[in-house]
């Protein structure tokens, strides 16, 4: 046995020597484990994506050392043993990152410019986003099926809600919650691999593996993790090659019991133009709704938010905040922080006055006008009809409903009057916007549903969902 330990420490500083004494620190002292049998050496890897790393790095210099140690038949096998620390994985390290990360910029590399990046490798990965936690998220009693099922799924990865799809507008939560799963497995499941990234990282990562001819390796790293999460699948719209590898990525974790949790920007039935069999699998754990704080969650949001940046400010003006910015979290952290910073200049406590001065100057600047034809096009994108049809005398259903929606959106969102919606949608009179108006209300006070493609959803969600995106542009 001391004879084994012997040649593990004789192999550690010949390999210390041959690639230099930080590199070995960053990448052989904790997230990996040398084993000799024989005239063998086992090298074990924390992570099947650390394993594919090391033996395209450092094969040649681990067969050298190994042959210098062991002799002329020395061998080397690389494995992967999951109770390793997975802390100094490539997939979180700065030296992988500016490696192998698509959107890298390029640019013309100096003599020991190489040396110099994978040096600073454990100063980029120490400046790594902070995860939000799971505690920390407020939910109104609306969200409280997308939070319980979030906590269930972080307690117990890969049991039956699985994949467990959250949808819903922007800065309503999704990608915070997504963060919680993260941070919360990775505490409590420190053995299970767990991967987060956007969808378009995903489509980064697969355009670059296509390039370089290395699918295999890229297979290896996403389809061999016990829990992915994945944010914004709705970039994957439309995007047909990166949707298929993505789909078959869904299917193999599945099928080994592992955990996936995706977010979207609405219902994965309203994303037209992913595949049936894609969208099928999306829904078949559990899909959740996160709806926009009310004004009692925004008013606990709020202070939250006061208290981490401990400035003094009025009850008022925070109520103030509250009741002005609905839409969702993002306004509100931006109305406190322009709050702090007015704090920082003057020195005094932020009272109502000030509060109603200071963001009447903000939403000036951050009106976005509405047009008609904004208004068209997103109905038409929805509905997969055409601008054409939109106008036309057509009263069947597949064409009266979206235009009714578009003329409902057009008094909501413009300034325009009924008579000129009418003149836009087809040379209509006033009283067939002003039905038209009064159909649509009255269907989303009734929680009425309207048909989209062949299907049927809630009015109001549609509404929401459109609202959403014409306001954001």
């Amino acid at each position: 046995m001391e004879c084994v330990q012997e040649l593990v420490s004789q192999i550690g500083r010949a390999l210390i020597a041959n690639i230099g004494e930080r590199r070995y620190a960053n990448w052989f002292q904790k997230s990996t484990r040398l084993e000799v049998s024989g005239d063998e050496l086992i090298v074990y890897a924390g992570s099947p994506y650390l394993q594919s790393w090391l033996q395209r790095e450092f094969v040649v210099a681990i067969r050298q050392v190994t042959k210098d140690v062991l002799g002329p038949g020395g061998r080397v096998r690389f494995d992967v043993d999951a109770t390793l620390s997975i802390a100094a994985s490539p997939l979180e390290s700065g030296e992988v990152a500016k490696k192998t990360s698509p959107e890298s910029p390029a640019r013309d590399h100096q003599p020991g410019d190489k040396d110099r990046a994978r040096d600073a490798a454990p100063r980029r990965a120490a400046s790594r986003r902070r995860f939000a936690g799971l505690s920390d998220f407020i939910a109104s009693e609306a969200n409280q099926l997308a939070i319980t099922a979030t906590r269930q799924v972080a307690n117990a990865p890969g049991g039956a809600l699985n994949p467990l799809c959250l949808y819903g507008g922007v800065g309503c939560g999704k990608t915070h919650l997504l963060e919680g799963v993260y941070r919360h497995v990775r505490r409590e499941f420190p053995a299970l691999q767990v991967l987060f990234l956007t969808a378009e990282n995903f489509a980064n990562y697969f355009t670059q593996a296509l390039r370089d001819r290395n699918l295999p390796s890229f297979h290896q790293k996403f389809r061999t993790v016990d829990v992915l999460l994945v944010d914004d699948v709705d970039f994957l719209h439309g995007k047909r090659g990166i949707e298929e590898e993505f789909l078959h990525t869904l299917k193999s974790l599945e099928s080994d019991g592992r955990q996936i949790v995706l977010t979207a920007d609405r219902h994965p039935r309203l994303l037209t133009k992913l595949s049936d069999e894609l969208v099928t699998r999306m829904l078949s754990g559990m899909a959740c709704r996160l709806e926009s704080p009310d004004l009692e969650t925004r008013q606990q949001i709020v202070r939250q938010l006061v208290q981490k940046s401990s400035f003094p400010v009025a009850d008022e003006a925070l109520d103030f905040v509250a009741r002005r910015f609905s839409n969702n979290v993002r306004e509100l952290e931006g109305a406190i922080n322009c709050l702090q910073t007015y704090h920082s200049m003057t020195r005094s406590r932020v009272g109502l006055r000030a509060a109603r001065e200071i963001l009447a100057r903000l939403e000036r600047d951050c009106v976005r006008i509405v047009k008609l034809a904004d208004i068209e096009k997103a109905v038409c994108h929805m509905f997969q009809v055409t601008g054409d049809e939109l106008k036309s005398a057509k009263r069947s259903r597949s064409v009266s409903q979206p235009r009714m929606l578009a003329m409902y959106l057009s008094r909501h969102l413009t300034a325009c009057a009924y008579s000129e919606i009418g003149q836009y949608f087809g040379n209509r009179n006033h009283s067939t916007v002003m039905a038209a108006e009064r159909k649509v209300r009255r269907l989303i006070d009734e929680n009425g549903e309207i048909r989209v493609c062949a299907d049927e959803w809630p009015l109001k969600e549609l509404v929401d969902s459109l609202e959403s995106q014409l306001k954001m542009g």
